[in-house]
């Protein structure tokens, strides 16, 4: 201000000023009482000694003083001495505001908002201070709530930062509640929740901070008697505070508030509060920053449990899709790669970063990637597409291609890896068509022999015709003998009896079966072992087969007068059956596939040898299944070796 005067009285001012009283006098002036008293303000008067002169009651009611116990007080007694004024910034100041507090007469504090103005006499020296307090208490507090409820909030804000940005929310979880805790000064801040699916509903601390200087407790005793009350909160809060059981209890026990934390899959649990005794009342602005926290980690928990499914469902279609055989390719409408799945044994196999990006005729030719996708416009991807049997130039394999749309402009293109299935096919055809040649042809006979019985004939001529069907008749039964025996063997009906056998009686009952077939060709057959007996792990029934068809193709390609021998040996842990002949031998080429269904070498079905090809095949299934092994050594014209290894049996 300007003029050297106080705004509280212009009339009261003047007229001290121009008649000075006594402090005495000065105090008794009527009209300046009237003004004085009348005001809501609280108005001291002090001496330029900083000693009180005198108040109204206004301000007497207020610091809880007489009158006459006011005056001639130091400032200082009633205004703290850190707040109290002082003599050169009030001089220097004519017109100030200050918040100060001020001391009761029972020792109370009281926050005040203090106008102060110095008033000067005729000769322009000060003659004293005049100072007005306004109780600012309310606004203190309602200054210091929102203070409080914006320290919340900002707390609240930075832990919602740090969940969200946290790749582990069960590791910045107790972070958050430390903070909570501090900053809605608790002791104790926790994540609970109360199983129900028990008989006796109980609780399940999740997470949990707790001042270190504060005695650990149990939470869970001291929330358990309000579970049925927490379970039916209405209000979106619990307090014990209230509760009868509390009002009761001693100061000590703690007190608690619960706030649910709720999400769209329903309740997560509870957010709790601790205090001792039953200091824990909150402000409603209190209760709404506590919800608002316990709402944000209910998002944090909510989103962390759907990333968690998001993730586990990515691990799990990830798994499926290693786990997948076949190539799986993610394509658009205009043929470029989104995608490139493949495990890395697979045939086609290519590092998906190698090729995305990249249209599919880049990689492929361009002629099966036309008849893969079709025609690219619109309607490709409108219907699942199936294309049959494939190769491609730089792989030996076979493929076949299904590709489903997945959208308008995007589809999947699964590519399997056919080789084997397709050979098996090739080898069912062949099969059919070597079994039905096979058993064609002495059927084929017997119906010519047949005819020509029905014919008649000489008796020679009879008796020929009957020996020649019988031949047929047999030759056909043990065809399909061999071809019931072969299907057995590959569909795992045909079970061995394996155990500890001698091999000695085994090969000698089968030369003893074939032994007419050999005289007839006048070929010797002669047994070698050193040993006897020689103990094997096989099946008598399964090894006489094998023997007695080698037995027999030795005889039957060795030439007339010739010598089968059948020699045995014993090594560290197996025993060797040689089957040795002096016939055609085998070419070189042919040996790799003796033992293929129906194969047959040349040079024998040029000397029309008569045999089905299936007999060998047969060999082969019965002693790999006994765990043996068979190889063959052969020179043209010299003869053939089959070697035969088998298990030894070493007793105890």
């Amino acid at each position: 201000m300007d003029e050297k005067t106080i705004p509280l009285d212009k009339y009261f001012i003047e007229s001290k000023i121009n008649t000075r009283k006594s402090n005495k006098k000065w105090g008794e002036d009527l009209h300046y009482r009237a003004l004085f008293e009348q005001t809501s303000e609280c108005v001291f008067i002090i001496g330029m000694d900083f000693r009180y002169l005198t108040a109204n009651q206004q301000a007497l009611r207020l610091l809880g003083y007489e009158e006459r116990e006011l005056i001639g007080m130091p400032v200082g007694d009633v205004m703290s001495q850190d707040d109290s004024l002082g003599r050169p910034s009030v001089i220097e100041d004519q017109s100030s505001l200050y918040e100060r507090t001020l001391k009761r007469k029972d020792g109370s504090t009281l926050p005040v908002e203090v106008s102060t103005s110095v008033v000067y006499d005729e000769n322009d020296r000060p003659a004293y201070i005049q100072s007005i307090a306004r109780d600012i208490s309310e606004r203190k507090n309602a200054e210091w709530v929102l203070k409080r409820h914006t320290q919340i909030l900002s707390v609240i804000g930075d832990a919602t930062a740090r969940l969200l940005r946290a790749s582990s929310i069960e590791i910045k979880i107790p972070e958050v509640l430390e903070s909570l805790g501090l900053a809605m000064d608790v002791f104790c801040c926790t994540i609970f929740e109360i199983n129900t699916f028990s008989a006796n509903p109980f609780v399940q601390v999740r997470y949990k901070w707790q001042r270190s200087a504060e005695a650990a407790f149990d939470i869970s005793s001291s929330i358990g008697s309000f579970i049925p009350e927490l379970l039916n909160t209405t209000n979106g809060y619990f307090s014990s505070c209230g509760s009868e059981e509390n009002r009761n209890a001693s100061f000590s026990k703690p007190t608690f508030v619960a706030i649910p934390i709720n999400g769209n899959l329903g309740l997560w649990g509870f957010l709790g509060f601790f205090e001792e005794g039953n200091k824990l009342s909150w402000s409603p602005s209190e209760i709404d920053a506590a919800q608002t926290a316990a709402n944000l980690i209910g998002s944090a928990l909510q989103r962390n449990r759907y990333e968690e499914t998001i993730r586990l469902n990515e691990a799990r279609n990830r798994i499926i899709l290693d786990a997948l055989p076949d190539l799986l390719i993610r394509i658009d409408t205009d043929g470029i790669i989104l995608d490139y799945s493949a495990n890395s044994d697979h045939p086609l196999y290519i590092h998906r970063d190698m090729v995305t990006g990249k249209r599919l005729s880049q990689i492929w030719p361009e002629e099966i990637v036309a008849r893969i996708i079709g025609a690219m416009n619109e309607e490709a991807f409108v219907s699942p597409y199936y294309l049959d049997e494939f190769q491609l130039p730089y792989s030996n394999h076979t493929y076949e291609a299904r590709l489903y749309p997945l959208s308008m402009n995007e589809a999947l293109i699964v590519i399997r890896d056919i080789t084997e299935q397709a050979k098996l096919n090739e080898m069912k055809s062949d099969f059919i068509n070597r079994a039905s040649h096979e058993l064609r042809t002495p059927l084929t006979s017997a119906i010519l022999m047949t005819e020509l019985i029905q014919d008649g004939g000489t008796t020679e001529e009879l008796n020929e015709y009957w020996r020649t069907l019988k031949s047929e008749l047999n030759r056909q039964k043990i065809l399909i003998d061999r071809l019931l025996i072969a299907g057995r063997l590959e569909s795992g009906m045909m079970k061995l009896e394996i155990g500890s056998m001698d091999i000695i009686p085994v090969l000698e009952e089968s030369a003893l079966a074939v032994k007419p077939i050999a005289a007839k060709g006048k070929v010797s057959l002669n047994l070698v072992s050193q040993h006897r007996p020689v103990h094997i792990i096989g099946d008598k029934s399964g090894l006489q087969q094998v023997f007695i068809n080698l037995i027999n193709n030795a005889v039957k390609f060795s030439r007339q007068g010739g010598a089968v021998k059948i020699m045995v040996s014993e090594k560290e842990s197996e025993v060797l059956i040689e089957i040795v002949d002096s016939g055609v031998g085998i070419p070189q080429q042919a040996i790799p596939h003796l033992f293929e269904r129906f194969y047959r070498a040349k040079n024998v079905t040029i000397a029309e040898i008569p045999g089905s090809g299936i007999g060998l095949y047969i060999v082969k299934s019965i002693v790999e299944t006994l765990g043996g092994t068979i190889h063959v050594k052969s020179i043209i014209d010299q003869g053939t070796t089959f070697i035969v290894s088998l298990k030894r049996f070493e007793s105890n």
